[in-house]
């Protein structure tokens, strides 16, 4: 589920709260996965800033584009788009993997994910889906749980232990009845994820559902995403998933342009 509560003014921002540029982020930041258009009301509810501010910071925000008119609403601008396109890492990793991931996606006929580790999350930067049954909590550019999800785990397994220690410090939130959500054992999976290069995830994101996904490395041996493939319970084939995926890791690798 979405957080959307009240923000104390300032969360997360410190001293840089007070500055224009530090409330202008307060505002875009304010816009989640699912929200379409959000009303002045609802953007000073969330940031915590006041209505008054919130305009004013709005009209220049439309100046620039990063926001757009709906009627009396506001919503993400294209030229909000248009820079997080030119992210280079994540333009350049999305562009060498998507067509892997659309050989692995007609092969299978499931879903396919590319993720990176962003602070405390796992951040969707490609997904390739088809059908009803295409599963519906990830969406490009959106965020779930590192704990609770297979791409997630894998970014965590390999990740410095302070950012362990940091998701358990936030608390390990029950996504569904099968979510770890003990610390002991999630650190014991994520030794075995190590040891044997790939994770599994059983209805812990969503009931129903199975995941598996590998670390992707560059030619420097570095961890720089993952992907996996998302199957319901009854006609996922683990062992097949864990050799296509680790075919596609090992071509990843092999890339001088991906560092």
């Amino acid at each position: 589920m979405v957080d959307v509560r009240p923000r104390s003014y300032g969360e997360g921002l410190g001293e840089g709260a007070n500055s224009v540029l530090g409330k202008a982020r307060l505002i875009l930041e304010a816009f989640r996965i699912d929200d379409a258009d959000l009303s002045l009301s609802e953007l000073a509810r969330r940031t915590g800033i006041s209505k008054a501010s919130v305009y004013r910071l709005a009209q220049e925000l439309l100046d620039w584009g990063m926001l757009e008119r709906s009627g009396q609403d506001y919503r993400l601008g294209m030229r909000a788009f248009e820079l997080g396109s030119r992210v280079p890492r994540f333009r350049v990793l999305r562009d060498t993997v998507r067509p892997l991931m659309e050989s692995v996606h007609f092969a299978t006929k499931e879903t396919v994910h590319l993720a990176v580790l962003d602070g405390l999350d796992v951040l969707y930067l490609e997904k390739v889906a088809g059908g009803p049954q295409a599963t519906k909590p990830s969406q490009i550019a959106g965020r779930m749980p590192l704990h609770s999800t297979a791409t997630g785990k894998v970014l965590l397994a390999h990740a410095p232990a302070s950012v362990f220690d940091d998701v358990i410090a936030r608390g390990l939130t029950r996504q569904t009845p099968a979510t770890i959500v003990m610390p002991g054992m999630l650190a014991e999976q994520l030794r075995t994820i190590r040891e044997r290069g790939y994770a599994v995830e059983q209805e812990e994101t969503t009931a129903g559902y199975v995941s598996v996904a590998v670390p992707l490395m560059g030619s420097s041996g570095i961890v720089l995403a993952s992907v996996s493939i998302t199957a319901p319970v009854f006609r996922a084939d683990v062992p097949r998933y864990v050799k296509t995926l680790t075919a596609i890791s090992d071509r990843v690798a092999a890339l001088d342009q991906i560092n």
